[in-house]
């Protein structure tokens, strides 16, 4: 039985690896970011927080991760 040793997907336009099975969470550290800082499109639809620890990512997806500043007036 052969297994792939990384999958290909597209994460803001640039093609990425990860291993198979990827959780987005664990993605999204291994990436560089904060979860709880980002908003991420999946496929071309908004991916509501709720639904991130049973996303599985596969071959072919498309992310866009925007992350999330704070920040306000000094008036």
């Amino acid at each position: 039985m052969s297994t792939l040793s990384q999958i290909i997907l597209q994460v803001n336009g640039i093609s990425t690896t990860c291993p198979p099975n990827t959780i987005l969470p664990k993605f999204l550290e291994k990436m560089g970011f904060n979860p709880r800082l980002v908003a991420v499109e999946y496929n071309g639809e908004i991916l509501h927080r709720q639904y991130w620890d049973n996303t599985q990512l596969r071959t072919g997806d498309r992310l866009e991760i925007v992350t999330i500043v704070g920040g306000g007036s000094d008036s």
